[in-house]
């Protein structure tokens, strides 16, 4: 079996030391240009590459970052995965995805995962609001950052939008349309994201004078199908919305599916908006109004301010947070109602 190339083999091949070897690849500048020649050709030739386990433990650092994201079969999570990807890569960081399915033991294990490879941080894009597990870890300074997400801990690191305001934003637009009967469809009130643009919700919906349906709220798994059976149900009730707000767009595309299979326009018959942004949504045959959470600003915030908390470049004390202003994209799906 033929063994690992090493840094001495590649030393006796160049006719060098294995310290010069060791500077070429550090990019030492004070390098005779032909001798950094021969050790290039060198490396070429024996097709070395260079133990990443022991420079890591020599330095302390992988240049390896994870990051946990919800769920990669929604887009946001997906896009904005791809995002986090291409920055690092530019900055010379290996990325560990861990996908948890928005299931707390998976988070767990994940969080052990990324730890045993000795990842510099972590991105995590979802997480409960009361997660003990990421507050030990702010607890401890390690480098951790979330995006789309956050916990009740005042000293956690963000970047997130204004749900709140967001939510509002949508719902006093629906409002303007003439839409009274709003329903919200959300994923469980554990998460803040979730819940946050439920409270966004409710308040417009009551600063208006309308009374609050809770029928029209879900708030379940995160999951197409029951969106869309909860969806078609509400749709064939007597006194059923006119108008959905959905968490995300993901869960918007549900609810035009479930309104499609009752033969229901849009947006004639029923106005839809979701929450996101993603590529999809303003594809033409979509047309998806939908709240922007300018994801691709949200992603290089969230990539760059950890790379700041593993290189200890902070610029106070004070822990990053970060909220970005939501931005309403008034496409196709939405209409003044009929």
């Amino acid at each position: 079996m033929i063994g690992r190339v090493t840094a001495d083999d590649v030393a006796k091949k160049a006719g060098v030391s294995q310290s010069t070897v060791s500077r070429v690849l550090n990019n030492y500048p004070f390098i005779k240009e032909s001798t950094r020649e021969k050790v290039l050709s060198a490396i070429s030739e024996l097709g070395f590459t260079r133990d990443e386990i022991a420079r890591s433990l020599v330095e302390k650092k992988t240049n390896a970052i994870g990051l946990i994201l919800g769920d990669i079969s929604n887009p946001f999570f997906a896009e904005s995965a791809g995002v986090i990807i291409e920055q690092a890569q530019k900055l010379e960081y290996d990325v560990v995805i861990c996908n948890t399915n928005h299931n707390d033991d998976n988070l767990e294990k994940s969080i052990h995962t990324l730890i045993g490879k000795r990842v510099d941080g972590i991105l995590i894009a979802s997480v409960k609001r009361d997660d003990t597990r990421v507050k030990h870890l702010h607890e401890k300074g390690f480098p951790i950052v979330l995006y789309n997400s956050s916990i009740d801990d005042p000293m956690a690191n963000f970047v997130v939008i204004d749900n709140i305001k967001g939510a509002k934003m949508a719902v006093k637009y629906l409002l303007q349309l003439g839409h009274k009967k709003i329903a919200y469809i959300a994923g469980p009130f554990k998460y803040l994201t979730t819940y946050q643009r439920y409270i966004g919700y409710k308040e417009a919906i009551l600063e208006n004078g309308i009374s609050l349906e809770q029928d029209f709220v879900y708030n379940g798994d995160f999951s197409y199908h029951k969106i869309f059976e909860f969806t078609k149900e509400l749709l064939t009730q007597k006194n059923r919305p006119t108008a959905f707000l959905a968490v995300s767009d993901q869960m918007a595309l549900a609810i035009l599916d479930a309104a499609a299979s009752l033969n229901l326009k849009i947006p004639e018959d029923v106005s839809v908006i979701g929450f996101d942004d993603i590529r999809l949504a303003s594809n033409q045959f979509i047309g998806l109004t939908t709240v922007s959470q300018h994801m691709e600003k949200m992603a290089s915030l969230a990539l760059e301010k950890l790379i700041d908390l593993i290189d200890d470049r902070p610029n106070s004390s004070e822990p990053v947070q970060i909220v970005l202003e939501p931005e309403l994209m008034i496409r196709k799906t939405t209409s003044n109602k009929t």
